[in-house]
């Protein structure tokens, strides 16, 4: 058995980076993907914190972590294992979505917050770049000038991830590789217990800390990932059978 659970599932994410105690954390892994590691976050809230599930809650969506800014700029942060079908039109609807109904009936449009969305992917998004972190805005077509900076879709592709523990030189890198790596270690790479942020993420992904019922949803969803997985294979395989039948 590992030692850390796998921070790239829906419910290991949420606990890391959405537990009332992870507000530090999160502030860090913030600064870390959308600023490049520049202490541009100084303070947050996270919206709807994790709980401990319930058996029967084990169908419950660990989707996203939401917080928002002292700025009041709101951040959704997914974590996606699968690439499923119109997923990148789901994270524009959701973008969306979270812009626009924070306006209630009457309200001026210019008390509308800006909204990012950071999803963190273990599939390759953009085939035409090799750049891990990719930033979207909406933007003129031909000399590329800002129409607005109001919704900003933010990508980190995991597998363009190619760092060793060796190579790690910020704190961008240090994260990529806490998420890409961390249940296959046996011990915290001492670079990593450097940052205290990271060490305390370790701390929260210890096995060892979840109950029962935590191991249980934890459990299913690695064999749901492995099923969905297996079933796109088997797909593929079938599809290249009638093929070469044809």
């Amino acid at each position: 058995m590992s030692l850390f659970i796998n921070p790239k599932t829906d419910f290991a994410f949420k606990k890391i980076f959405g537990s009332p105690q992870s507000k530090d954390i999160l502030i860090n892994f913030l600064n870390a993907l959308l600023y490049e590691g520049e202490s541009v976050i100084e303070d947050l809230q996270i919206l709807a914190p994790y709980h401990a599930p319930q058996i029967e809650g084990i169908k419950q969506s660990y989707l996203d972590v939401k917080a928002k800014l002292n700025d009041g700029t709101d951040v959704i942060i997914e974590m996606q294992v699968l690439n499923v079908l119109g997923f990148e039109k789901r994270v524009l609807y959701n973008a969306a979505k979270a812009f626009s109904t924070q306006l209630k009936a009457g309200d001026s449009y210019d008390l509308l917050n800006p909204v990012i969305a950071l999803t963190i992917t273990d599939f390759e998004m953009f085939e035409h770049s090799d750049r891990v972190v990719s930033r979207y805005q909406l933007k003129e077509k031909t000399d590329l000038t800002t129409y607005s900076d109001d919704i900003e879709l933010i990508f980190a592709e995991l597998p363009k991830f190619t760092k060793t523990i060796d190579e790690l030189d910020s704190l961008t890198d240090k994260w990529l590789y806490f998420l890409k790596e961390a249940d296959n270690l046996d011990a915290v790479p001492p670079n990593l217990e450097k940052e205290a942020a990271i060490h305390d993420a370790f701390e929260i992904a210890q096995q060892s800390r979840l109950t029962r019922d935590e191991m249980e949803v934890l459990d299913k969803q690695a064999m749901f990932i492995h099923d969905s997985r297996n079933a796109v294979r088997l797909g593929i395989q079938q599809g290249l059978k009638k093929g070469l039948q044809k």
